[in-house]
């Protein structure tokens, strides 16, 4: 009877509750505003301590990491537009041979064409006899995407010696890193012009070199350019990178080839003579482009567009209608699109909105103009592109969904931004984690200093990425956390 009394005891007995449940239980009955504070201060500073363990855990990845955990670290780097460690990885490469690391750094980089690398960068040209031939490239790379002058010398020298492992990425490379100086960019045109006349390029390179002599942007090039682009015994892929580089250039010398290659028979050497004429201008020039909306060739199509996108072409805005409503090939309409919203008259904008609000056009229609109404008159038809947006939303239409959602996301409203604000809100204290991610940019692009409070919040949320977005953008607005 006693054992049957005690098992029954044992049955009964509660769970002994764990360190934290008793905490909790503490400050839950505690009712005062100083023990709340006291709660409030303590959670701040136990996610103050977490935010540093990052920063010290992603210092530490830079100092001792493999290549591995250096790349996973770039590519979040990359994922969150960060550049706060930028210093620490100049660091790292001047003191590495490691082919990943290298290439990783010089790519990350570049992509952002930002400078910082370029000693490092030549440094590994000079001695590429010690580096890994993926090493070498990616500085190649790097120094022609940072238009890197002072780097003109070594790929000269590194061209000069025709190693066939580095020549199409350095002819590349010296035209970009010629072209933001004059001097240089003519030195540069003048041994890239020697270099296709006078020695063997093979027809590997050619087109590379042509390509080359055109990111020069040096008038010294429009002789040998506008001799390849005319002559129709030439390889077809030639004659278009000579157009391509002749418009580059830009210099009237070179027109008369141009306009000469729009009537040629061969539809891709059209198409791209046609492209080329953005950067001129005169009766003749836009002539050439109107008729080239009628050709048969779609590519031509798309040049003209472009071309009148490039030009400001009010001329050509019944011919872009006409596209943008009735052309058989997709590219075409976004083409003849996105140059109404370039050109951006009266009559371009109309026609924009009566693309935009027909919701039985391609999404792809819609979109590129909601882009266009938005970058032209922002506030006028941010209203407007939001109630596309909840009705996309309603209707379980993801990808419009998303497509109005970057749209809105990357807006810089001018003037009142109240309705702005109030996008922003509902999407920092209610979206999901895109919503808040994009409400972040809309909160910087558009300076909404009023949502200090959601801002401050998100810097405590439990996603690392949207919390460490948040304090970036606090800083960014000037809001102290």
């Amino acid at each position: 009877m006693n054992k049957e009394h005690k098992n029954s005891t044992v049955n009964r007995r509660e769970p002994v509750p764990s360190a934290l449940t008793q905490a909790t239980k503490k400050y839950e009955n505690m009712s005062s505003c100083g023990s709340r504070l006291i709660i409030f201060s303590l959670l701040f500073i136990s996610f103050s301590a977490y935010a540093q363990d990052i920063e010290a855990s992603r210092l530490s990845t830079i100092k001792y990491g493999t290549e591995t955990e250096i790349a996973a670290l770039i590519q979040t780097l990359r994922t969150e537009s960060a550049d706060y460690l930028d210093n620490e990885l100049v660091t790292l490469i001047d003191n590495t041979r490691n082919t990943k690391i290298l290439s990783g750094v010089f790519a990350f980089f570049g992509e952002r064409e930002k400078s910082g690398l370029e000693d490092r960068a030549i440094r590994a040209i000079e001695e590429r006899d010690e580096e890994a031939n993926e090493t070498v490239l990616s500085a190649v790379d790097y120094l022609g995407m940072v238009k890197a002058g002072k780097a003109v010398p070594a790929l000269m020298e590194l061209l000069d010696t025709q190693e066939s492992r580095f020549m199409n990425n350095a002819f590349r490379a010296l035209g970009k890193a010629s072209s933001a100086d004059k001097e240089k960019a003519d030195e540069a045109a003048d041994f890239l012009i020697d270099f296709y006349t006078n020695r063997d390029v093979g027809s590997a390179n050619a087109r590379d070199v042509i390509i080359a002599i055109g990111e020069t942007k040096s008038v010294k090039a429009v002789p040998l350019l506008t001799e390849i682009a005319s002559n129709t015994d030439e390889r077809i892929p030639l004659r278009i990178a000579a157009l391509e580089a002749l418009s580059k250039v830009g210099d009237p010398a070179g027109l008369e080839a141009i306009l000469a290659c729009v009537s040629t028979n061969d539809p891709n050497v059209r198409s791209a003579a046609v492209a080329a004429l953005g950067p001129f201008s005169g009766d003749e020039v836009d002539k050439a482009i109107l008729d080239a909306f009628r050709d048969s060739y779609y590519r031509t199509r798309i040049a003209a567009a472009q071309a009148s996108r490039e030009r400001k072409l009010t001329a050509a805005v019944p011919y872009l209608q006409f596209r943008a409503e009735r052309d058989d090939v997709p590219n075409v309409k976004d083409e003849a699109v996105r140059a109404l919203g370039e050109i951006a008259n009266d009559e371009a904008m109309s026609i924009l909105d009566n693309l935009f609000k027909e919701r039985k056009n391609s999404d792809r229609i819609r979109l590129i103009c909601a882009q266009m109404l938005m970058k032209n008159a922002g506030q006028k038809n941010l209203t407007r592109v939001v109630i596309e947006l909840d009705e996309a939303k309603l209707k379980n239409q993801t990808a419009l969904y998303n497509g109005f959602l970057k749209i809105v996301g990357e807006a810089k409203i001018d003037g009142d931004t109240s309705e702005m604000e109030k996008l922003t809100r509902r999407f920092l204290q209610n979206g999901g984690i895109m919503e808040k991610l994009y409400g972040l940019d809309m909160a910087v692009n558009n300076e909404l200093k009023g949502l200090s409070a959601e801002i401050k919040a998100l810097t405590k949320d439990k996603n690392e990425s949207l919390a460490r977005k948040a304090r970036r953008t606090a800083e960014r607005l000037g809001i102290e956390i």
